[in-house]
């Protein structure tokens, strides 16, 4: 049992000064004043906020563990200009050259950083074309190391071959049929995009996604050559080819959605799927920008992703809440838009994979929970607490994190992980895929 004194504690209806959160086995038994439950469990493990702020764990609806190796490479020729450059030059050779170790390391790195950042849970997308089967088991060693709770997909494509597409279509179902009853890892169907995937695949793979009772994890209309090609091969948007197939469903993922039209929004939420905005990555692809507020006001459930960025949810709740302004040219939105993202729907989609109560911190719900060294220069309350999180917190204010009732990260203190050896690592296999590329 765990004990977490000294607290301000954000429930879903407060913040109770001088709180406590008594945590046993992997659920929060109890949360109350300091004083009371102390006396109440004298034996519990104390962990003493030191007048932190105890809040749940973040969660990331859109991960790419992969995309790790790829940080300082520098590609040869000229820069790309275009999002089809981008994958052409840098990500389609970067996922071609990884190796069952490289994919094992390019995980613990990043998970490591989620642990850092106050990052609880994730649903990841991956690809490695030269070494797809058993991929997913790699990224799963690397979890059962530093145990985020986590959704994992393999992104399967037409544009390696038949026999590459027919392997990550096979990753996908044993994954998804190997970890069907863990509450800490669950698998869903991943494609790459539209452009990338055949009708005859697609039908292919909508048949395994129905046998199966799972939905789809795919990039939509990311950029607009995406809903060029939809429209010149099939005479349809994205997610209107995707309908065609049956791929919307309540456990479904449409990942960016940039470029979709209102009638696909409404296709998407009268299917109940899944929506992921990645403002950091859209912006760097320079793709354009989701029209959130619309697909909000439409009843889309819209989550909030890093499209392998980065693995902290602070830092791209800020660029969620300030690209709104910016692109609408009006101070009034983006901010109770990106805490109703990050605080309420992110949550949401985890809980259509996951079972327990994730995103807050009351009796009975899973816990996963962080404590930051968050000092307010003005009154905090729960109505407030949003100006706070986006204008005063950052990721570097989180000392402690535990996920599942596991304390994986205590006082700024990495618990059982050798973070030198695997950054180590990850630098010399880092330079030797660099130098295959």
């Amino acid at each position: 049992m765990i004990l977490i004194t000294n607290a301000k504690v954000l429930t879903p209806t407060s913040i109770i000064v001088n709180g406590a959160v008594c945590i046993e086995n992997n659920l929060i038994k109890e949360v109350g004043d300091s004083k009371e439950l102390k006396q109440k469990y004298p034996l519990a493990q104390d962990i003493d906020a030191k007048n932190g702020l105890v809040m749940p764990g973040l969660a990331n609806a859109h991960m790419h563990l992969y995309s790790t190796f790829a940080r300082g490479m520098a590609p040869k020729g000229e820069p790309a200009a275009n999002f089809t450059q981008i994958l052409e030059r840098l990500w389609w050779k970067v996922d071609k050259a990884l190796t069952e170790e490289d994919i094992y390391y390019s995980s613990l790195i990043p998970l490591i950083e989620c642990i850092k950042a106050g990052t609880t849970s994730m649903i990841d997308h991956h690809a490695s074309p030269k070494a797809v089967t058993g991929s997913l088991t790699k990224i799963k060693d690397a979890l059962e190391q530093i145990p985020v709770r986590a959704s994992l997909c393999y992104e399967v494509s037409d544009r390696d071959g038949q026999d590459i597409c027919e392997q990550g279509i096979e990753e996908n179902a044993s994954f998804i049929k190997s970890c069907s009853d863990n509450n800490m890892l669950q698998g869903l169907f991943g494609l790459h995009a539209s452009f990338t995937v055949s009708d005859k695949t697609l039908e292919q793979c909508a048949q395994i996604i129905t046998d199966l009772h799972t939905g789809v994890h795919v990039h939509t209309a990311e950029d607009k050559s995406d809903v060029v090609d939809s429209q010149k091969k099939y005479g349809m948007g994205v997610v209107e080819r995707f309908d065609k197939f049956g791929l919307l469903n309540p456990k479904s993922i449409f990942v960016h959605c940039v470029h979709i039209e209102k009638n696909e929004m409404d296709l998407i939420a009268q299917a109940g799927a899944n929506i992921v905005h990645n403002p950091e990555s859209n912006m760097n692809n320079a793709v354009g920008s989701s029209d959130v507020v619309t697909m909000l006001n439409k009843k889309c459930l819209v989550g909030l992703g890093t499209d392998g960025m980065t693995s902290d949810m602070f830092q791209e709740a800020k660029f969620a809440h300030l690209i709104r302004k910016h692109v609408m040219n009006d101070p009034r939105v983006g901010f109770m838009q990106t805490g109703e993202l990050l605080f309420e729907n992110n949550y949401k989609i985890l809980s259509k994979y996951f079972e327990g109560t994730l995103g807050k911190i009351e009796e009975g719900a899973l816990a996963d929970i962080i404590i930051l060294d968050y000092d307010p220069p003005t009154p905090l309350t729960r109505d407030n607490f949003l100006g706070h999180f986006l204008y005063g917190m950052n990721s570097s204010l989180v000392n402690t994190t535990i996920v599942n009732g596991k304390v994986l990260m205590q006082d700024r203190t990495l618990v059982g992980i050798d973070e030198e050896m695997i950054n180590a690592k990850g630098r010399e296999l880092a330079e030797k895929m660099w130098r295959r590329i």
